[in-house]
């Protein structure tokens, strides 16, 4: 089963607003996630993965598009995100 949890949970995103969520008693974690996996999936992948109690899942896709990467035009990757509240109590030490 640990080769389904990480092909589910692809990456954790830290930025400085993911970050801050985590920090400042909001309790959530961002993770980029496979753009076919369900909360559900995502729920169970977290709390097998981090060992943590799971309160809520959020998510939210972002589809992928053209920009300019200096005199070229390059395609970005569409990605999913997954914005995970814990439990009370529950912590994940990502960095």
């Amino acid at each position: 089963m640990k080769k389904a949890v990480y092909s589910i949970l692809v990456k954790p995103v830290l930025t400085e607003k993911t970050l801050s969520g985590s920090q400042e008693g909001g309790n959530t974690y961002c993770f980029e996630v496979a753009r076919a996996a369900n909360k559900i999936e995502i729920r169970k992948a977290v709390e097998q993965a981090f060992k943590v109690k799971v309160a809520a899942v959020r998510t939210a896709s972002r589809h992928g598009g053209t920009r300019r990467f200096g005199y070229k035009w390059v395609k970005e990757p569409s990605v999913k995100r997954a914005y995970v509240t814990l439990a009370e109590g529950s912590r994940i030490d990502i960095l």
